[in-house]
C-alpha cells in the first residue's frame, strides 16, 4: 500500500524531527511504499505532490501550515477536499482542540472540569469566568507550550497586564488567562475510536525544578534552549523536569484520571490517537489542562512510552494508528 507521510517542513529540506524517519522506516518494514510530502507555503505545490504520490492513505504528521500551528486544521481540511484518506483527527477536532478557549467551553458543556478562564484581546473580553489569583497567561492557539514561560504565572494585576500586553504584541492574537492549578501534572495517551483505550498514566515530575519558579510545563521545561537543555534559565527548567510512570498513584485515582482523559478525547470528537494533559489537586480534583490531537509519536516521547508500557511496541503502535484510520474509511 502507498502511504504518503505529510510533514510540516519543505520537502527540499527534510526536518530534523526524528519521528518522520522512525515512522517511515516502520511503514517500510510493514511492507508499505512511502513518499514524503512537505507542507510549505505553496498550496498548489502541496496538492501537486499529493496527487503525484497517489497514496492509498496519508499519515498526517503535519502540526502546522507554513510554520503556523493555528492553521493545523486547514491541512486536514485540504486532505478532505482532495478526497484523501488520512490518519488522525478531522478538521473539526483539530480546530476545537487547537483553540484552548474553545476546548474549555466544549469541555465545560460536557461537565469536564477545567480551570476558570477568560480570553482577552486589546481590552475586549470574549469570555470571562470568576477568576482568582494566581493566574497563568498563554496564547490560546499555539502548541508545544509556545509562549509559556515561568513569567506566565502572575500573582497580581500589574503582572497580569504586563504579561498580557507582552503576549499580544508577540503573537498578535487574543490571550487566555486561566486559574493556575497547583497540583501534580499527568499525561494520558488515548488510542482508538469506537472504544478508545487510555494508556498508562505518565507524570511530569517537577521534584528537581528550580524552587523559585512556578511548576509549569513551559517551553523551556519541555524543550530546553534550542531543545538541548543547555546551561542557563531554560537549561535549569529542562533539567528540572522528567516524565515518569508514577509509583505512588493509587489504582483508583489512576482510573479516574484515565476516564477523564477518554471523556475529553470523545467530547472534542478526536480520532485515532491523542494525549490529554491534566492536573490533580491535593484534594484529588481532576482538571483538564490541554488536549493534544495527533500528538508527538517519537519513540522516546510520552505517548510511545505509555503505549510500550501497555505492551504496544512502537512499530505496533504505528501499525495500529494506520489500521484505525483505515477502519474509519471502510465503514
Amino acid at each position: 500500500m502507498k502511504v504518503a507521510l505529510l510533514h510540516g517542513a519543505d520537502a527540499a529540506e527534510p526536518p530534523e524531527d526524528p519521528v518522520l524517519g522512525q515512522i517511515e522506516a516502520t511503514l517500510r518494514e510493514l511492507g508499505h511504499d512511502t513518499a514524503r510530502v512537505g507542507v510549505a507555503a505553496d498550496v498548489e505545490a502541496v496538492i501537486r505532490e499529493l496527487r503525484a504520490a497517489g497514496p492509498a492513505i496519508v499519515f498526517n504528521l503535519a502540526e502546522s501550515f507554513d510554520g503556523k500551528s493555528a492553521l493545523e486544521s486547514n491541512v486536514a481540511a485540504l486532505l478532505n477536499l482532495l478526497g484523501l484518506r488520512y490518519t488522525g483527527s478531522s478538521p473539526a477536532g483539530l480546530l476545537m482542540a487547537g483553540d484552548k478557549s474553545l476546548t474549555k467551553q466544549v469541555l465545560g458543556f460536557q461537565r469536564i472540569l477545567t480551570p476558570q478562564f477568560a480570553t482577552v484581546f486589546r481590552g475586549a473580553l470574549d469570555h470571562v469566568g470568576d477568576l482568582t489569583f494566581p493566574l497563568i497567561v498563554k496564547p490560546p492557539q499555539e502548541d508545544a507550550s509556545l509562549g509559556i514561560t515561568s513569567k506566565s504565572v502572575v500573582r497580581d494585576i500589574k503582572e497580569l497586564f504586563g504579561t498580557m500586553d507582552s503576549l499580544q504584541r508577540e503573537f498578535q492574537s487574543p490571550v487566555m488567562v486561566e486559574e493556575f492549578v497547583e497540583g501534580r501534572e499527568y499525561y494520558v495517551g488515548v488510542l482508538g475510536n469506537v472504544n478508545p483505550q487510555a494508556l498508562p498514566v505518565i507524570e511530569l515530575d517537577f521534584s528537581a525544578f528550580p524552587a523559585d519558579r512556578p511548576k509549569v510545563a513551559s517551553y523551556e521545561a519541555k524543550w530546553g534552549e534550542g531543545g538541548t537543555g543547555e546551561a542557563g534559565e531554560s537549561g535549569a527548567e529542562f533539567a528540572g523536569t522528567k516524565s515518569v510512570f508514577p509509583t505512588d498513584l493509587s489504582p483508583e485515582l489512576a482510573a479516574r484520571v484515565q476516564a477523564v482523559a477518554v471523556e475529553a478525547f470523545n467530547a472534542l470528537r478526536l480520532r485515532d490517537y491523542g494525549r490529554v494533559d491534566l492536573r490533580v489537586t491535593p484534594d484529588e480534583k481532576i482538571y483538564v489542562i490541554e488536549v493534544n490531537p495527533n500528538c508527538y509519536l517519537e519513540r522516546s516521547g510520552e505517548f510511545a512510552r505509555a503505549a510500550a508500557e501497555a505492551g504496544i511496541a512502537h512499530d505496533a503502535l504505528v501499525a495500529r494508528i494506520l489500521e484505525l484510520a483505515q477502519a474509519r474509511y471502510s465503514r
